[in-house]
C-alpha cells in the first residue's frame, strides 16, 4: 500500500472545484492506497463528509510565497509520501519526491490582472512561467483537462507529449431549489457568470449587448458574481457607454444560479483563454442553450452542444447570440445537443483516470 498526499489548499474555490469532485469520487472507488489530503483549516470538516476515509491535514501555506517553498515542502516531507499530488501548478519546486502535477491551463502566464499591483504581478508573473516550466518537468506525469491543453504545455515547456494524461471534468446538477433573482423577473435576458479577469472579454461581451439592444430594447444582460474592483470597473465601463439594461447581480447562491440557467435566453461565454470551460457544461446540464467563444479549448468541450463565434469581433458575437434569441426553434436544438454533449462528461471517470496516473507514476 503507497501513502498518496493530495494538495487541496485550493478546495472551496471556483478552480477548487476540480479538487473536491477528484477526492469525493476518488473516495468512492476505495483505492488501495493510504490517502493523506492537505487542505486548509475551514475545509477540514468538509473533508471529512466527503472523504472520511481519507486523513485530512491543516496547512497554511500560501501559494507563491516563501512558506510555501519551504514550510510546505517539510510539511509534506515529514508526512514520507510516497507520491504528492499537486492539484496546481504552484508547489515547492525543490521537494525532491515523485510527483504528479495538474496543469489547468497557461492563462496566467498569457494575461495580466489588472486589480493587482503592476510591478508585483509582473514579479510573481515572471516566478509563474519558471514554475510551470519546472513542474512539468520535474512531475512523473502531468494532468490536464483538456487536449487543447496538453498540447499547450507540451509545446510551453518541452516536456514529452506521452507524459501528459488528459482527465476530462464534468458537471453538476444544482440540487439546491430554484431561486428567482428579483429584478430579472418577467425580463428577457441572456447572461454570463463567473470572474471578470481580462481574459474573460467581458467589455467586448457589452458592447455586443449594446449592438443587441438596437433590435431588443428591453433586452437584459445579467453578470453574475461577488463584487469587487474588477466588476467595479466593468460597471463603470457600461455607464461611460451608456449600456443600459446591465444588471450586476454580486454573489448569487446555488439556487439563484440555477435560475438563471433555466431562464436565461442564452448563456455566452465569450472567454479568451480557458482549460476546461466548466460554466458552459452547468449551462447545458440545466437547459440553457449556449453561444461561446471559439478560443482555445472551448470548441473541443462544447462540441456540437454550442454556437460559436470570434470572441474578438463584436458584431460577430451580437449576430450569433441573436440568432439563437430569435430562432425558437434552433434554441431548442440547441438545448437538445447541450443535453447530450455535457452527458458525455463523468467526475467518477476523471476519478479513476486519476488512479490509474497515480498506479503508473508509483511503478
Amino acid at each position: 500500500m503507497a501513502k498518496i498526499v493530495i494538495e487541496a489548499r485550493e478546495s472551496g474555490t471556483s478552480t477548487g472545484r476540480y479538487i473536491d469532485k477528484l477526492i469525493e469520487h476518488l473516495h468512492n472507488l476505495k483505492p488501495a492506497h493510504e490517502i493523506v489530503i492537505l487542505t486548509k483549516r475551514h475545509r477540514l470538516e468538509f473533508m471529512g463528509q466527503i472523504a472520511p476515509s481519507f486523513e485530512s491535514i491543516e496547512t497554511g501555506y500560501k501559494a507563491f510565497g516563501f512558506g510555501e517553498q519551504l514550510g510546505l515542502m517539510n510539511q509534506i516531507k515529514s508526512i514520507k509520501p510516497d507520491l504528492v499530488h499537486f492539484t496546481m501548478v504552484q508547489q515547492p519546486v525543490l521537494y525532491p519526491g515523485r510527483v504528479v502535477t495538474t496543469m489547468h491551463d497557461l492563462t496566467t502566464v498569457r494575461f495580466k490582472n489588472p486589480s493587482k499591483n503592476p510591478v508585483v504581478f509582473y514579479f510573481k508573473q515572471q516566478i509563474y512561467k519558471i514554475v510551470n516550466k519546472i513542474a512539468a518537468r520535474k512531475s512523473k506525469a502531468v494532468i490536464t483537462p483538456t487536449e487543447f491543453v496538453k498540447k499547450d504545455v507540451v509545446s510551453y515547456t518541452g516536456i514529452k507529449s506521452s507524459k501528459v494524461e488528459v482527465t476530462l471534468e464534468s458537471a453538476d446538477f444544482i440540487v439546491e431549489p430554484s431561486r428567482p433573482i428579483k429584478n430579472l423577473e418577467s425580463k428577457k435576458f441572456i447572461m454570463y457568470i463567473g470572474r471578470p479577469f481580462p481574459h474573460k472579454n467581458l467589455e467586448r461581451l457589452m458592447d455586443a449587448f449594446a449592438l443587441m439592444q438596437q433590435t431588443m430594447p428591453d433586452l437584459y444582460l445579467a453578470l453574475a458574481g461577488k463584487k469587487d474592483a474588477l466588476y467595479e470597473a466593468h460597471e463603470q465601463y457600461a455607464a461611460k457607454k451608456g449600456i443600459k439594461n446591465v444588471i450586476f447581480t454580486g454573489f448569487i447562491s446555488d439556487g439563484e444560479l440555477k435560475w438563471l440557467y433555466q431562464n436565461t435566453a442564452c448563456y455566452v461565454f465569450p472567454s479568451l483563454s480557458e482549460g476546461f470551460g466548466l460554466p458552459g457544461l452547468e449551462a447545458m446540464i440545466h437547459g440553457a442553450p449556449v453561444a461561446s467563444s471559439n478560443s482555445t479549448c472551448l470548441p473541443e468541450v462544447y462540441g456540437d452542444g454550442a454556437d460559436y463565434f470570434d470572441p474578438l469581433d463584436s458584431r460577430g458575437m451580437a449576430a450569433t447570440v441573436l440568432n439563437i434569441i430569435n430562432n425558437v426553434k434552433h434554441a431548442e436544438e440547441l438545448k437538445k445537443r447541450g443535453k447530450i454533449q455535457v452527458s458525455k462528461y463523468s467526475w467518477e471517470r476523471m476519478a479513476q483516470q486519476t488512479l490509474e496516473v497515480y498506479n503508473r507514476s508509483l511503478q
